[in-house]
């Protein structure tokens, strides 16, 4: 009887299983950037910025960019006009961009970072790369190598191989 129930069983549902994948990469995303001692949250949080600024701080960190319009940002970091205005207002307020007027156009104003907010968005960088790098050193060889070339076969789309592009150049390696 129990022989003829494991016969019968069904294939999981393909749904039920990209949402135990998404669950999964949750769960693996929370622990790199939250798990045990990581300061990324903490020196967020520290910060008072909203999400938005972060995010904005963190992306005019790029050592090879020039200062960008709100509307570059907010394409590039796929949030509203809006919202990305609202974070670069912020930002000015509490000192860490800085409004540059365009040389090639005077009516295009550009954010900048100051000196506050490039420290800033080095610091959150540097929690960030701290997190993964606990995590890296926990994992075994071999966890390490199947780990390796899970990322090396993503890389291959077009948008992940983008993200690491400018991510490596924001953290200069």
């Amino acid at each position: 009887m129990m022989e003829a129930a494991t016969t019968h069983r069904k294939r999981p549902d393909p749904g039920q299983t990209a949402s135990e994948l998404t669950v999964k990469l949750g769960s693996f995303l929370l622990r790199c950037m939250g798990g045990g001692s990581s300061d990324v949250f903490r020196v967020i949080d520290e910060s008072g910025l909203t999400f938005s600024q972060m995010k904005v701080l963190v992306e005019l960190e790029a050592p090879d960019e020039d200062a960008r319009t709100v509307t570059a940002l907010s394409e590039e970091l796929g949030i509203s006009r809006a919202s990305a205005s609202r974070a670069a207002d912020g930002l000015v307020r509490k000192k860490l961009t800085t409004r540059v007027e365009d040389p090639d156009d005077r009516r295009v104003r550009r954010l900048a970072l100051t000196a506050k907010g490039r420290e800033l968005a080095e610091r959150i960088i540097s929690a960030r790369l701290a997190g993964l790098q606990e995590f890296a050193d926990s994992l075994s060889s071999e966890e390490r190598h199947k780990l390796e070339a899970a990322l090396d076969a993503l890389l291959k789309r077009p948008e992940i191989a983008e993200i690491y592009a400018s991510y490596e150049r924001k953290v200069g390696r």
